[in-house]
């Protein structure tokens, strides 16, 4: 597996060109960089990110994540979350790759795996060491990379392989719930969707629950397992970052970005804006307007 991880590391050192590079392989992304970020906010597709070098910390809910070196992170729906890279230079930048999850490809490699019985909803993200084999299967991926001309056939085979190594570890009862066959992730799904897409609406939990098709008790207890916070909580993070994003972008009117994105009192934004952040809006942003491309984006 050291080996393996010091010819990822190359060739991820001699690919990755910025903080977040697409490659030719469909859904794979590099990411690379030379210091040590702020905490940001940021949505997490569903996705798998292994991690070569370096170290990151994730806050999800009141749960903090921290994974490096030969770890990954899964990600099986959207999760609002702060994030930062925690170890980072330029002797040795934080490396690590991701794979954007494709539900359909995970569905088809479940129909050649022996069934298994509906266990409890779990939370929609972990992280984990990676095993020799996962390893061995990433760089098999990446070393396409080298060989372009390879990648149409060879690709979608080392990317099913990847899956299957994940499918088959301890978290593979996590990746399941993203195939669609688990009907109560469906309906989280669906809410998750018209959330994102309504943050600024005013929200009452039995209108979302009987929109997805739920009891709201059941759709509470169901959404916060999978997200690590309750519908309202995820609603307000939605509309924070999204204040933050305003605020980095055209400083100076905290209350004009806290009516912009849904709240009725500029003091109650304020309030909830330093308790996620750690700071009032402007002493915030006056930081963060110091590295205005971490703001702007997650790390």
């Amino acid at each position: 597996m050291a080996d393996d991880l010091e010819i990822l590391r190359s060739l991820m050192l001699k690919h990755a060109h910025g903080r977040r590079s697409p490659t030719a392989i469909p859904r794979v992304h590099l990411m690379r960089r030379e210091a040590p970020t702020e905490l940001v906010p940021m949505i997490f597709d569903p996705a798998l990110c292994l991690v070569l070098q370096g170290a990151k910390h994730i806050l999800i809910g009141d749960q903090m994540l921290r994974y490096g070196a030969g770890m990954h992170f899964i990600s099986t729906i959207e999760t609002p979350a702060l994030g930062r890279i925690a170890e980072a230079s330029g002797d040795a930048p934080y490396l690590s790759m991701s794979i954007v999850f494709d539900p359909a490809l995970i569905a088809s490699i479940l129909l050649d795996m022996p069934p298994q019985a509906e266990l409890p909803l779990q939370r929609g993200f972990v992280a984990e060491m990676s095993g020799g084999h996962m390893i061995e299967a990433w760089r098999r991926l990446l070393e396409l990379l080298e060989r372009p001309d390879d990648i149409a056939v060879l690709g979608p085979a080392r990317e099913r392989e990847i899956l299957y190594r994940l499918l088959q570890g301890p978290q593979g009862v996590v990746l399941r719930q993203i195939a669609g066959a688990d009907a109560r992730l469906v309906h989280i799904r669906q809410a998750v969707n018209w959330l994102r897409e309504n943050y600024k609406t005013p929200l009452r939990v039995e209108d979302l629950a009987r929109r997805v098709g739920m009891s709201p008790s059941v759709f509470h207890r169901h959404f916060k397992a999978v997200t690590a916070v309750s519908p309202i909580q995820y609603q307000k993070r939605l509309r924070l970052y999204e204040a933050r994003r305003r605020l980095v972008a055209q400083p100076g009117d905290a209350a004009g970005a806290a009516f912009a994105v849904g709240y009725e009192s500029a003091s109650q934004f304020s309030r909830e804006y330093a308790r996620l952040f750690g700071a009032p809006p402007a002493r915030d942003v006056a930081r963060l307007r110091r590295g205005a491309e971490d703001a702007l984006t997650p790390a």
